[in-house]
């Protein structure tokens, strides 16, 4: 795969991440699922636009600089903080369709964290920084969606982690 191809391909999944969660938006039950899903839908729409301008830069000098893409969310420990007050908040409160949402989110994020995954892994070297820090900010969504829908389904794990065991 080209880079050029590489990022029109990130842009369609980054678009289609980013429609899921505005999907979610307009049928989400509580203000806190609200919320969450505009912040995300808001993160991936930055990518969007991250990815469109790299292509621009790309077909107007055959190069793309690989820069500190920013994120509009806070570094892992502050996530897991504010996971856990909104978990607190959605107790007993998440819809059908919020949950539905978040098991679309997290399919979303697998995918596209995969696709990063194996651009960073195939890529020329020269090439992978770019990937490299898209991958590491989607993993972190993967987590902030995984530990909203562990707290949503009730199973019992917080970030992939038994919370409680029922076999003392």
């Amino acid at each position: 795969m080209t880079l050029a191809e590489a990022l029109k391909t990130a842009i369609e999944l980054e678009e289609r991440v980013r429609d899921v969660y505005l999907s979610a938006v307009e049928i989400a039950g509580s203000e806190e699922g609200r919320r969450l899903f505009d912040l995300m839908a808001r993160e991936e729409q930055y990518h969007v636009g991250h990815l469109r301008q790299k292509l621009a830069e790309l077909e107007k000098s055959g190069e793309v600089a690989a820069d500190d893409l920013r994120t509009s969310l806070p570094a892992g420990d502050v996530i897991e903080a504010e996971v856990g007050k909104l978990n607190a908040g959605l107790s007993g409160t998440v819809s059908d369709a919020e949950r539905q949402s978040l098991e679309k989110a997290l399919e979303v994020e697998k995918e596209t964290s995969g696709f990063y995954r194996s651009m960073v892994e195939s890529l020329p070297e020269s090439e992978r920084a770019l990937f490299a820090r898209f991958l590491e900010i989607e993993e972190g969504h993967l987590a902030l969606v995984q530990a909203q829908l562990d707290q949503a389904s009730r199973t019992g794990f917080w970030f992939d982690m038994r919370e409680f065991n029922f076999e003392g």
